[in-house]
């Protein structure tokens, strides 16, 4: 995207009807409800550009929402889900694919019940969406980066900028500054102490949606990384004793695991790890078989064949999920027919730590739900409100991300235009 960048003189103190901070999907979506009723609202971002955590998203395929019933959309919000319901009530998955055609973006349901653009890119509908802002009297000012309050008010705000400091103050404010994730593309959880300083209670920021690193060995790592793990299942226990099981797909990296099944269950497995210092998830590695039939076709006699080549030929295990009953099992283990049979439908992988926060999907943790009122408004710092990541409440991958984050977005944005009429 060009950038949006327009540097002009400035006043020490700029007075503002309306200030958002963060130029990612909740923060643009405040912006438009504002500008709808009537509100001069001026965008801050500190990059030079917009949207950018938005567009490396759509890199692999825009997935926007998800088509799946109601309940069970909900229920992928967790511990968290009483504080989202009811802002996917007034935005929820229909709400936001509707919101998307009237950009002039068509969608559709892929297979798997994830709802993409036609074209699978993301570029197309930020360019959109950045046309119609701007015609409704958005203004943006890029490469300001928030440094916090001024002692003079509480909504007088502080940016860096390349011509220097420059000062702001705002009637209402709406800070949607993203997690901790990605730091290059502008989320980099800087604004934490500076909420913390004024009293706002934060859960403290955690990678979800991230790989996890194991102890391969060198041959196993040099051998299988890079290789996708399919089909297969992964079950953990989480710390209230509640079993997980999921069927899928994931990937060898070169110290652990990551993908698509293993981000799905990447809330239990840290948490496990966090509590014990370490998870122990178990792999089906063949979840199409039942155990009765893996237990017949591991004891059928091998005669003069290998282990290897029996399996192959019984059970169709080769490549990586051979490679993982070696590395996992020990070797008087493989040679146990029973300890082998179950291993397959439940091979224990013993998991260290996540991935580095920076480097993962989202992240976990953020300003809790308790320190702001049902319109999003900070209790400790009146006319000041919060939106999106930065929010503490995870999801899995598969559109619930996005959807959370547009609805909150506009739940804040409602919430301060109602302030500002109030005044």
């Amino acid at each position: 995207m060009p950038s949006t960048d327009t540097p002009s003189a400035a006043p020490a103190i700029l007075p503002l009807e309306a200030a958002v901070i963060g130029g990612g999907p909740a923060g643009l979506m405040a912006a438009e409800v504002l500008a709808a009723r009537g509100v001069r609202v001026h965008v801050f971002d500190a990059m030079p550009s917009v949207g950018r955590k938005f567009l490396m998203a759509g890199k692999s395929g825009m997935n926007l929402t998800h088509a799946e019933p109601e309940p069970a959309f909900l229920s992928r919000y967790g511990e968290r889900t009483a504080q989202v319901a009811p802002m996917l009530a007034d935005f929820g998955a229909q709400a936001l694919r509707d919101w998307v055609h009237g950009l002039g973006i068509e969608t559709f349901v892929g297979s798997s019940g994830r709802v993409f653009p036609t074209d699978m890119k993301a570029a197309p509908m930020l360019r959109a969406w950045l046309h119609r802002l701007r015609e409704g009297g958005v203004q943006f000012h890029m490469r300001h980066r928030w440094l916090g309050w001024t002692d003079a008010a509480p909504r007088a705000l502080r940016f860096a900028t390349p011509q220097g400091e420059r000062q702001v103050q705002a009637n209402a404010v709406i800070l949607a500054l993203g997690g901790a994730s990605w730091a290059r593309l502008g989320s980099d959880g800087a604004w934490v102490p500076l909420l913390a300083q004024h009293g706002v209670e934060i859960a403290a920021l955690r990678p979800a949606n991230c790989g996890f690193d194991a102890s391969w060995s060198a041959i196993f790592s040099e051998r299988h990384a890079g290789h996708p793990v399919k089909p297969v299942a992964l079950a953990v226990t989480d710390t209230q004793g509640n079993a997980h099981y999921r069927q899928g797909e994931f990937v060898i990296s070169a110290g652990g695991i990551e993908g698509s099944l293993v981000y799905a269950l990447s809330a239990p497995i840290r948490d496990r790890i966090e509590r014990d210092g370490e998870a122990i998830v178990h792999l089906d590695l063949l979840p199409d078989h039942d155990a009765q039939r893996v237990l017949a076709a591991v004891s059928h006699p091998r005669g003069s064949r290998s282990l290897s080549s029996h399996l192959q030929s019984r059970l169709g295990i080769t490549g990586v999920k051979a490679g993982l009953l070696r590395e996992c099992l020990s070797k008087d283990a493989m040679l146990d027919t029973a300890t082998l049979a179950a291993s397959i439908k439940a091979l224990p992988l013993r998991l260290l730590r996540a991935r580095p926060i920076d480097e993962v999907i989202s992240c976990a943790g953020g300003v809790r739900f308790e320190a702001m009122n049902a319109s999003l408004m900070l209790n400790a710092l009146p006319g000041v409100f919060c939106a999106g990541e930065m929010l503490d409440w995870e999801a899995p991958t598969g559109g619930y991300l996005l959807t959370a984050c547009f609805a909150s977005g506009r739940t804040a944005g409602q919430g301060a235009a109602q302030w500002l009429a109030a005044r």
